[in-house]
């Protein structure tokens, strides 16, 4: 066997023993796992050798090792609106009628920009699939979803894309401004396009797409039933934002005179094949039909502190059947793109709700990797499995923030984790040394500064 670290090791040709972590989320690979190709072939227990022969061995005794984190919700966009003046101490709603107004001067070229430096925060981070919400098409942002594509592509990462949308504006009662909605023949016939063009399937996809109007209020009736209906016909998710404030549950009773849920039952959504952002304010009835139809549930506690906006009954969600996956949301709400702080935050929050006892480190670990997975319909990820993609996040604790501490795995969330130091995706590496391999990060931040400040001279 060769003994190699090499950040540029490629297990398509070789098959790679991760061997020895430090610690591991699953008990069952405590001696590493093995790789060839694209996936995970050996969980090595404690103390053991392979049974599969290998060729290549990477020294894992200073790692933490997890299962690839997967982010379930995001608005990529939103990093060249962060820490905005005009925006700060607001709550949801008046925070976005400011930020519309930011958000229709966006330019193709800032968008890129914002979707590559959102997607390297999260590798970084550790988060191997990422995921966006964009429903931002004015005049002169018409390719979103294809620069997304293209970025994810040469980044080499997994990302469940959604193609977005508003249709109802400030003339007919909604938020956003005329100039990014859009008409509904416009939408169903892009979203097709979308799907037609970039959707992969089976395991080991690498590019997903999912239907996601922006909320139930942001939208047309019509839209809602049109969006499910595509989604059942091509076989893609569903994803919007609900039940995020009570502010929200007061706007859909006066519009549509029902709770927000009631709204999306009536709209063909409540099912598997939908993953909800925040589901904060559901009561014990709707969070048992929710659980029953299997509908995911993306937990977005940084968000949901920041904009005061409450608190995700995540325990009873789980509980009643439902997928609960982690999210950084936007980076407007929670100001940054870092999966591995939001599991510090959603440990925190839940603590905060139940108990320490009641929610534990390595249930929030669940909720980032396999609970997330569940929420973009997948089994081949999340995991550690045999079978599973070989999509992996290792962490030293190598900080000053983590001397002392005696739990590697917990120390991950309770002393704060916040870069992994090795990321593969696919069997590939793309972090090594806490760094992104191929891209200069230097000149990333820079451009994107630049961006984020034309953007702002724009208003």
């Amino acid at each position: 066997m060769i003994q190699t670290t090499a950040s540029s090791l490629d297990t398509a040709q070789n098959t790679l023993w991760v061997r020895h972590p430090l610690a591991v989320s699953d008990p069952e690979a405590a001696g590493g796992v093995v790789i060839q190709g694209q996936r995970i072939v050996e969980a090595v227990p404690q103390g053991a050798t392979p049974a599969t022969p290998v060729d290549q061995v990477f020294d894992a005794s200073s790692h933490v090792l997890l299962p690839g984190l997967v982010n379930t919700h995001h608005h990529f966009y939103q990093t060249l609106t962060r820490a905005y003046s005009p925006a700060l101490n607001k709550e949801l709603f008046p925070w976005l009628t400011t930020l519309y107004d930011v958000w229709a001067n966006l330019t193709e070229d800032q968008l890129a920009l914002a979707s590559e430096l959102a997607m390297v925060e999260l590798l970084m981070s550790g988060c191997t699939t990422v995921a966006d919400h964009h429903y931002v098409f004015s005049g002169a942002l018409q390719s979103a979803i294809d620069i997304q594509v293209e970025t994810a592509r040469r980044l080499k990462v997994r990302a469940a894309l959604t193609r977005g949308s508003m249709s109802v504006g400030k003339e007919d009662g909604g938020l956003p401004p005329q100039s990014v909605v859009q008409d509904e023949a416009t939408i169903l016939a892009e979203s097709t396009r979308l799907i037609d063009a970039y959707h992969e399937r089976g395991e080991g996809a690498m590019i997903t797409l999912a239907l996601a109007p922006c909320s139930p209020f942001s939208v047309s009736r019509e839209l809602m039933q049109e969006s499910a209906r595509l989604a059942e016909e091509k076989d893609v998710r569903l994803h919007t934002h609900l039940a995020e404030t009570e502010d929200e549950t007061n706007y859909c009773q006066k519009l549509f005179g029902m709770r927000p849920l009631d709204y999306l039952d009536a709209t063909g959504w409540l099912s598997s094949r939908t993953w909800l952002a925040h589901g904060i304010h559901f009561n014990d009835e709707e969070v048992q039909r929710l659980g029953q139809a299997g509908t995911g549930i993306a937990h977005c506690p940084s968000s949901n502190m920041v904009l005061g906006s409450g608190m995700c009954r995540t325990l009873e969600l789980e509980a009643a059947g439902c997928p609960v996956g982690l999210a950084v949301d936007g980076s407007a709400s929670a100001d940054h793109s870092n999966l591995a702080e939001e599991m510090r935050q959603a440990l925190l929050i839940g603590r905060l709700r139940y108990s320490p006892s009641q929610v534990r480190h390595q249930d929030v670990i669940r909720w980032a990797t396999q609970g997330s997975a569940g929420c973009l319909g997948r089994t081949d990820i999340g995991g550690l499995k045999p079978g599973q993609q070989a999509d992996l996040a290792m962490f030293k604790l190598d900080e000053a923030r983590f001397s002392g501490a005696e739990n590697p795995l917990a120390a991950l969330l309770l002393c704060g984790a916040h870069r992994a130091d090795r990321v593969m995706v696919a069997g590939q590496w793309r972090v090594a040394g806490g760094m992104p391999l191929d891209v200069d990060l230097e000149m990333l931040l820079a451009r994107h500064d630049a961006a984020a400040r034309e953007l702002r001279k724009a208003v």
